[in-house]
């Protein structure tokens, strides 16, 4: 069994006045075979929360820990962090021009796994993966997100998570700008990844739709840099109804 473990994690962010502090001091624990949904408004420093756990340069932590398995992430690169067991399924993937869906999988499998996988098995695995997202065979050779819609690129972040096998994931907003049949494959996905009790899924969201299809098993509410209320799925069904109001009223 693994764990995820933030320790009263703050983080400031580059802006044009200087370093600013987004995270007050954040206290979450995800084991394998949990699934988490933060759920918050807009600015409330979600996804602040999950570009800092991946390691991104722009977001600094300035005091707290993130251990995984009791190893501290904090002071590990992006490409450390990965292999260790952590993934990021970004709100807004990158193109990349010039670089092929197949040669990158290829690329960051080989990576994680320590060596580079034989060409055929390759090829059909990836092959797998893509009928089991409903990716069309020819987005192999097609370069990195280039000209994708938005339900493509999602789809392509779960086909990453799906050969990458990460122990925990982190899924930023990974609902967001697709229609129902996007929702419904990209949520398969993700269900087949937390089938394995190994697995952990920290699911960061706006709206209870895709936990209809991923039901999680704690939600939590996010306000102004802090985690204000903990609590199961019926909390994401009062969020829905009553909306987050009251919360960002007591955090003014």
């Amino acid at each position: 069994m693994s764990t995820l473990e933030i320790r009263d994690l703050h983080v400031t962010v580059e802006a044009a006045e200087g370093e600013r502090e987004i995270l007050h001091g954040v206290d979450l624990v995800v084991a394998s075979g949990e699934t988490h949904a933060i759920m918050g408004p807009n600015g409330s420093g979600k996804s602040t929360l999950a570009y800092a756990l991946a390691g991104h340069p722009k977001y600094h932590i300035t005091s707290g820990q993130v251990l995984l398995d009791g190893v501290d992430l904090t002071s590990m690169k992006v490409d450390e962090r990965a292999r260790a067991g952590l993934f990021l399924a970004m709100q807004y993937p990158v193109e990349v021009p010039g670089v092929s869906v197949s040669n990158f999988l290829r690329t960051a499998v080989t990576a994680i796994r320590g060596q580079a996988p034989r060409l055929r098995a390759w090829v059909a695995e990836m092959k797998g993966a893509m009928e089991r997202l409903q990716i069309d065979a020819s987005f192999a050779d097609r370069n990195l997100n280039e000209g994708f819609s938005g339900g493509e690129k999602k789809r392509h972040e779960i086909l990453q998570l799906e050969l990458l096998d990460p122990k925990f994931a982190i899924l930023d907003e990974t609902d967001s700008g697709l229609d129902i049949d996007a929702l419904r494959v990209v949520s398969e996905g993700i269900n087949r990844f937390r089938a394995n009790k190994e697995h952990g899924v920290l699911l960061i969201t706006h709206y209870t739709r895709i936990l209809r299809y991923v039901q999680p098993d704690f939600v939590h509410v996010f306000v102004d840099g802090r985690i204000a209320e903990e609590g199961g799925p019926e909390l994401a069904e009062r969020l829905e109804s009553e909306g987050y109001e009251r919360y960002v009223k007591a955090s003014a």
